[in-house]
């Protein structure tokens, strides 16, 4: 059984720190380095119901995408969410790593699993990192399809294969339109309109678009838009993240048991759509 300190330094390994943003929180938050670990669990948030979730799983490292603690805190108190999450992590002996955006820059990384999902071949990075001499690793991805489909049928698409939220898809553009190549990032994109119109693509799949940015963008050009869950869009590298430490823990003859929560953990759980809103 290989201690917590070893899974960590292969996980960094995959997702180097250095390469998360300056304002970023990744990294162990808690756990002893000498634990042994034979289960672990990925989801996409350390929410209290993941948590409860590692638990019966009997887990001894839950790793996730989103941080707990993004801005820091002075308390850990369990009078509060994120300190109940604290407690019921260290009372079950059960560690918690977050890789973030080392995960969205990483070759692979968040958006290549989200490409996966879509059956998109990814051509290179939207927004390279200049520390990469090899191009491959960086925010978002620029992906052709395998043949092109209507705006209409890839974001039918987008919805079969991502995971159900209430939100579904919201679509900006012409339906009818022929899309062949797509900038893809997993979670909030809006702030890389620039370099998805410098790619030239189609269209943009991402999550969480503000209606001034979108319509600043729609206004550029017919550049379609395709608005996803946040979740729903940053699930598919849990899977992704789980296959690499199976191999890891293969190769090292580890013998772990890696899971994925299905727990859909988005924040929105229902919608009423408007009477003769356009579908």
């Amino acid at each position: 059984m290989p201690r917590l300190s070893e899974v960590i330094a292969a996980l960094d390994a995959l997702w180097p720190p250095a390469s998360a943003e300056d304002w970023d929180a990744v990294g162990t938050v808690c756990g002893d380095p000498d634990q042994g670990v034979s289960r672990v669990l990925f989801a996409v948030d350390p929410v209290q119901e993941i948590v409860d979730e590692a638990v019966k799983l009997d887990a001894d490292l839950l790793v996730t995408h989103h941080p707990l603690y993004l801005r820091g805190t002075t308390t850990v108190a369990a009078s509060n969410f994120k300190g109940r999450v604290v407690h019921t992590l260290i009372k079950n002996d059960i560690a918690l790593h977050v890789a973030h955006t080392n995960a969205d820059r990483a070759d692979p990384g968040v958006s290549d699993a989200l490409a996966g999902a879509l059956d998109l071949r990814v051509v290179r990075p939207l927004v390279p990192d200049p520390a990469d001499a090899d191009g491959r690793r960086g925010l978002g991805r620029v992906c052709e399809l395998d043949h092109p489909l209507t705006v209409r049928e890839f974001a039918a698409r987008v919805a079969e294969r991502l995971p159900a939220t209430a939100q579904g898809i919201r679509v900006a553009g012409d339906p009818e339109a022929l899309v062949r190549t797509v900038a893809v990032s997993g979670g909030s994109g809006d702030s890389l309109f620039a370099d998805v119109r410098a790619a030239g693509v189609d269209a943009f799949l991402t999550a969480d678009l503000r209606h001034h940015p979108a319509s600043e963008a729609r206004a550029h050009s017919p550049l379609a838009l395709l608005d996803a869950a946040h979740w729903a869009t940053e699930w598919p590298w849990c899977e992704l993240a789980a296959a690499q430490l199976d191999e890891i823990s293969d190769r090292h003859g580890w013998d772990l048991r890696v899971h994925v929560s299905k727990t859909v953990t988005d924040p929105w759980n229902s919608h009423s759509p408007s009477p003769g809103a356009p579908n």
